[in-house]
């Protein structure tokens, strides 16, 4: 029904509530605060002056932004450490420690591992052909239950399928437990191992110190079966052969420090941890000082130190050097040593330069290590006499003149450098002809006998005498006549 006035006009029926509102843009008095405001007229000096801030900030913003796009993102690659006694130091190393904490309670103890190695017994099946103890994957997740109902939810990850998968299994799909178990014990260990690492890393960088990495290897002494008789004087200078060999393989730019994730993967870490072990049967000198850490090869190191060490100075010349090894080595590969790996004193005078025990230990790892790759490099700094990174004929015929002359006034026979010389490249066989590189070295796998070689006339002996010693290693020894 159509409504309206007399007069004409017509009436909105529209409810107030579905009325259109208009934008607020759109009032005017809208309009005119915010172009009052926008003057700073109404503003007092404070409001003025933080307006003017951000005016100029984002300027800068802008600025730095454009720069960016123009010139390409570079990433941030250094960022300064927070200063000790700083409110930021002490967050971090909270954080640090209670992290550590944590991942420490989800590590298993011995009673954990003793309990897992009683499950693994009791659900295993015996191997008719070879009477080995081994389990197929059901196995392998009823062995998880039970851990987890003795142990705790903690030794879960262990029994994950990409862990089955990772052992070597028979024709039945069963892998034997004892290299599974194997396996956890020495997660735990590395993990534990890091953990240790890193509550002693100060600056909590991921690399260890010298003076850190001796306080790790003290703290190992009394767990380490082998070493509890030393003698607790000889206790500090004993971490500091045994830390000399992490930093040999583990620091090879000598900066001072050693990554602790390269620690933890070294074969140096596992020949500590051999000490672990109790011998039952009685072990020979000779065959304990073929590991670095023991106790007899520490003490062989420092008694050989102090009868090379004349004048009871702290440190050897040039002269007391030469006696090393029955003064078998060259006196130009000692002149080279002390050129390329000995620090000048401190009056700068060349006379006066002479090695410390720490370059003593490099020297003498080096030269027990000659097949790894940081001890040939060590060494082939020494052989490279012109410093051009190869070697060539006049280097090779420089070297082998010193090991010449200790070879005849040792009685034996004349032979000719150009014969060793050319000897020598047969071995190698380098890429290039004409030069022989710390590649060609490394790749031909003979790198240490060539080493030896030109260094030290014993090496060239035995290189000469390599089939009979051979010959005497494969004869039976003689059975004693009753």
């Amino acid at each position: 029904m159509y409504s309206g006035s007399s007069d004409g006009e017509s009436h909105d029926t529209t409810p107030p509530t579905q009325r259109k509102i208009p934008p607020a843009s759109s009032m005017l008095w809208v309009r005119n605060l915010r172009r009052y405001i926008g003057s700073g007229a109404g503003l007092g000096s404070e409001a003025l002056m933080e307006l003017e801030t951000k005016r100029i900030l984002l300027e800068i913003f802008k600025d730095k932004q454009q720069k960016n796009q123009e010139a390409g993102t570079i990433p941030s690659f250094y960022k300064k450490k927070p200063e000790e006694g700083s409110i930021s130091g002490r967050v971090q190393r909270l954080a640090k420690y209670r992290f550590l904490k944590k991942q420490s309670d989800l590590l298993l103890n011995s009673d954990d591992l003793a309990a897992m190695w009683n499950c693994l017994r009791e659900n295993c099946v015996i191997d008719d052909a070879t009477g080995a103890e081994k389990m197929n994957y059901e196995d392998f997740c009823h062995i998880a239950s039970v851990c987890t109902e003795q142990i705790g939810p903690k030794c879960r990850r262990f029994f994950s399928p990409s862990n089955f998968m990772k052992f070597e299994k028979d024709e039945a799909g069963r892998i034997a437990i004892l290299p599974f178990y194997l396996y956890v014990m020495r997660t735990v260990s590395l993990t534990q191992a890091r953990i240790d690492m890193s509550e002693l890393d100060e600056d909590s960088d991921g690399f260890l110190q010298s003076h850190e990495m001796e306080s790790y290897i003290l703290g190992l002494i009394p767990n380490l079966a082998q070493l509890r008789d030393m003698p607790e004087p000889f206790t500090q200078m004993y971490c500091r052969i045994a830390s000399q060999k992490f930093f040999f393989f583990c620091d090879p730019h000598r900066r001072g420090k050693a990554c602790i994730k390269k620690i933890l993967l070294s074969n140096c870490l596992q020949e500590l941890m051999e000490l672990h072990q109790e011998s039952e049967e009685e072990v020979t000198d000779t065959e304990q000082a073929e590991n670095w850490f023991s106790l007899t090869s520490a003490q062989r190191i420092c008694d050989m130190f102090l009868a090379l060490d004349k004048d009871c100075s702290g440190s050897l010349s040039k002269q007391e050097l030469k006696e090393y090894a029955d003064g078998t080595l060259t006196e130009i590969f000692i002149e080279r040593v002390f050129d390329e790996h000995v620090r000048r004193g401190k009056s700068g005078s060349g006379n006066s330069r002479e090695m410390d025990f720490d370059s003593f230990l490099d020297f003498v790892l080096a030269l027990e290590n000659k097949d790894t790759q940081e001890g040939l490099t060590y060494l082939f700094r020494c052989l490279d006499l012109q410093g051009r990174g190869f070697l060539t004929t006049a280097d090779i015929h420089s070297l082998f003149r010193d090991v010449h002359q200790k070879w005849i006034e040792g009685g034996n026979y004349e032979l000719c450098i150009e014969d060793v010389r050319d000897e020598i490249w047969d071995m190698v066989k380098p890429s290039d002809p004409l030069k022989i590189t710390l590649d060609d070295l490394l790749g031909c796998k003979q790198g240490g006998t060539v080493a030896s070689m030109l260094i030290d006339v014993r090496g060239f002996w035995a290189h000469d005498n390599r089939e009979n010693l051979l010959q005497e290693e494969e004869e039976p020894p003689e059975e004693e006549s009753q």
